[in-house]
């Protein structure tokens, strides 16, 4: 580089461009010395391990094709330079399908498969001759003969079956989705024409457009069907099609095609081209859908020559109108509707974003899952359109929205498509062998463009989940600024509308004090006294002050939150709780402990301590994590409490509420249990703890693991001294203030109907706060009490 630039620099000197050689080198030459500055050799320096990060985001990109299968086997097809291919089954082994049944999230795979029995796959044949050690982390890693260097045909494609059992904690899973050519039709849209909708989303009526080149194109309406129209709709998540005046845009065609003519005749040439290019440009035409695909490039259709430009002979424009679900309706001041109570049969549980969950079926009035058997694209179309959503972006299996409790009701289910429930498809009765409730099925919906995420923003953060909320106002003038959100009344549930807004997932954190996110220009507090639900799809749709009222109005005090891709989710074992219950009258000289941490009634101060003794209602409470995070303590190990009575730490200061309520709702006992200990107590089958409290260890219960309180340690009851003989609901709440995030709140609580005869105590309908349907758990509320002592 060195002689070669000498060269050039001398050359030019003789011709007097001394400054030319300057330029020269800086343009050229210098970035090329920088880029061959020589390195150390390999051996010299190893080179650094990935960081679980750049491992997350590297994985090589893999999913499992064809049919018939379920959820843990089929073809695999790696995604590879942009486009999808398969594998060759030569030289294919089990040390190959393990490695591949890791990178899908599964723990080892259990067989192999050749001669394409999962279908024939399509395009590239990216490997051949692969050979696994077994231990690699990825195929990418295992010796083959390159990259798309293969001489075997799609009637080789080797596939694999996997353990149905996931990885703890693994992010990705197998996802069901359209198998379409993404290249050959990208997007569609619907561009409004009446000047009313313009101004409103969603957008509901308009011109169908389709991504071409770097605009946008038509498509001819010759032959157009309202099956076209279905597919359209689902795609831009409404459940379905709507008729339309016709006459309307025919006349409006017309008046164009007068002012098009009559302007071509006035104009110059440069102006008639101009016109002449504001012609629609057609690039599909001959659509013919069957109504039942997921996305429009699924239907045979025919496409125009590369310039695009020909004409819809005998047609004009596909004008598209949908009928939006009843989330989406609109009122007549443009507002959204909040989500309303239905009385559906069908629900979505887990889901971070709008449209999105574990799909549970009500029966009997009680909420039950679905099994992942040949569950598919359709079966979850007809899902999502039962719920006012669109058709299914995705047909989740492996329980990746997390898992159910309760009964499972269906499996093998098949819908056509056209169902308008669930319930009318064809399905299978569940048997106790067929499925757990790690193979409960989900569904990701496509779901109408609001433009929500236009007025939040997240400033300061380190990364683009966490920040100070940013939103955006209007201010006297009318004049749209960026402003701030004042953090005093900010809590996890305007945090988790937040992220939903965001579109990041779950709420991790609410913060009420911003200080280490001072990076951005924005100071102004514009918003105070937000409240929400935590059901919301925005902030606009929370409670809030109609004037600033801010205490703490500085930047530094303003809210934030850190948001998660995935999140912990606790649920109470119902019918331990109710097999376990019983009375105890204990000796006060045994219970210093326990009032020392407050776990008994008031009236225990008065008592004539270290003689007589409390009546206590003592119960097992077994917590399981069905999310797909580990449940940890928001405080960190530093600030947990040493209870010396007990000997150990307290990581939460209050875990779980226990209270006796009457008829009325009134609490006429109660108790409440901090963490003595978070730790894995037992998991399931090929789970491996990690939390153990013992020498200091670390705090928290493991995806697939559960917290065990026994009922006959100290605070684990509710001290019923001074209760009557009566009817009782009994309840038990976890994680009561949302100190910890987790997936679904709704699932914490735990209720009971409880009699009390002075002497003995029975439980009876023990479920979890959300098992049932709501007429189900009204009468549950007006339980009258127990004539007798016979449970039925």
């Amino acid at each position: 580089m060195e002689s070669t630039l000498s060269l050039v620099c001398a050359g030019m000197m003789m011709f007097g461009r001394r400054h030319l050689c300057l330029l020269f080198f800086l343009a050229v030459c210098w970035p090329r010395c920088l880029a061959q500055t020589p390195t150390p050799p390999a051996t010299l320096r190893p080179s650094p391990s990935p960081s679980p990060l750049q491992d997350q985001t590297e994985r090589l990109k893999i999913r499992l094709a064809g049919f018939p299968r379920k959820h843990n086997e089929g073809r695999v097809e790696l995604f590879y330079k942009g486009e999808w291919g398969t594998i060759c089954d030569d030289d294919f082994s089990i040390s190959n399908a393990n490695v591949l049944c890791r990178q899908l999230g599964f723990v080892e795979a259990t067989g192999w498969t050749h001669s394409a029995k999962y279908g024939k796959g399509q395009g590239k044949i990216w490997l051949d001759n692969v050979q696994c050690g077994g231990g690699e982390r990825s195929v990418a890693a295992c010796k083959s003969r390159g990259w798309g260097n293969s001489d075997c045909t799609h009637d080789e494609d080797a596939g694999v079956v996997c353990k149905d059992e996931r990885i703890p904690g693994f992010v990705d899973t197998n996802v069901i989705e359209a198998h379409v050519e993404e290249n050959k039709l990208e997007e569609v849209r619907l561009r409004a024409v009446v000047a009313a909708a313009k101004k409103r989303l969603p957008v509901t009526e308009g011109v169908l457009e389709v991504k071409y080149k770097d605009g946008w194109a038509q498509v001819c309406d010759a032959g157009w069907t309202a099956k076209n129209t279905r597919v359209v709709c689902g795609m831009l998540g409404f459940p379905q099609e709507k008729k339309f005046n016709k006459n309307f845009y025919r006349r409006l065609r017309k008046r164009a095609a007068e002012r098009l003519s009559r302007s071509k005749v006035k104009a110059s040439a440069g102006a008639r081209l101009f016109l002449e290019r504001q012609k629609n440009v057609y690039r599909v035409h001959s659509v013919a859908c069957a109504g039942t695909e997921v996305h429009l490039a699924a239907c045979p259709m025919e496409f125009n020559g590369p310039n695009g430009t020909a004409s819809c002979r005998g047609g004009s424009p596909v004008v598209v109108s949908c009928m939006p679900g009843p989330l989406f309706a609109q009122q007549q001041n443009g507002g959204l509707k909040k989500r309303a109570k239905t009385s559906s049969t069908v629900r979505l549980k887990g889901g971070a974003r709008l449209g999105e969950g574990r799909v549970e079926v009500l029966k009997s009035g009680e909420w039950g899952s679905v099994c992942d058997d040949r569950w598919n694209l359709q079966s979850a179309s007809v899902v999502c359109r039962e719920l006012g959503f669109g058709s299914a972006k995705e047909a989740m299996t492996g329980a990746r929205m997390g898992q159910g409790v309760g009964p499972i009701y269906m499996n093998e289910v098949k819908c056509s498509g056209y169902e308008r429930s669930i319930w009318n498809c064809p399905f299978k009765n569940i048997t106790s062998e067929d499925c757990r409730h790690t193979e409960d099925a989900a569904v990701r919906c496509n779901v109408p463009y609001m433009g929500l995420e236009n007025s939040i923003r997240l400033g300061g953060g380190r990364t683009r989940y966490e920040g100070r909320v940013e939103v955006l106002g209007v201010d006297a003038n009318g004049t749209r600024g960026w402003g701030l959100i004042c953090g005093e009344t900010w809590t996890t549930k305007e945090a988790i509308v937040a992220c939903r807004q965001l579109g990041l997932g779950y709420a991790n954190q609410a913060n009420q004090e911003t200080w280490y996110w001072d990076s951005s220009n924005v100071t102004e507090m514009i918003l105070s006294g937000v409240k929400c639900t935590g059901n919301e799809m925005s902030l606009t749709q929370c409670q809030r002050h109609k004037t600033l009222s801010c205490q703490k109005a500085a930047a530094k005090f303003a809210a934030g939150v850190i948001c998660s891709e995935t999140a912990s989710d606790l649920v109470l074992n119902a019918t331990l709780v109710q097999q376990s219950v019983y009375i105890e009258d204990r000796p006060l000289h045994m219970l210093y402990c326990a009032a020392e941490e407050d776990c008994l009634s008031k009236t225990a101060a008065k008592a004539n301590w270290p003689y007589g003794h409390r009546r206590l209602l003592r119960f097992s409470s077994q917590i399981h994590n069905i999310g797909r995070a580990d449940f940890k303590p928001k405080a960190g190990r530093h600030s947990w409490v040493w209870h010396a009575c007990h000997g150990h730490y307290h990581s939460m200061d209050i875990f779980t509420h226990y209270d006796l309520l009457n008829a009325n709702g009134t609490k006429v006992a109660e108790g409440h249990k901090a963490s003595f200990c978070l730790e894995d107590s037992d998991c399931e089958e090929g789970v491996s703890k990690r939390y153990e409290c013992a020498n200091f260890g670390d705090q928290g219960i493991t995806v697939g693991c559960w917290d065990m309180y026994r009922h006959d340690i100290d605070c684990q009851w509710i001290d019923i001294t001074d209760v009557k003989p009566g009817n009782y609901i009994m309840q038990v709440v976890i994680n009561p203030n949302l100190e910890v995030a987790e997936s679904d709140f709704t699932n914490n609580a735990m209720k009971c109907n409880c009699k009390y005869d002075g002497h003995r105590i029975w439980f009876h309908n023990c479920h979890v706060g959300d098992a049932f349907s709501e007429e189900a758990e009204r009468r549950f509320d007006k339980y009258p009490g127990q004539l007798n002592n016979q449970i039925s």
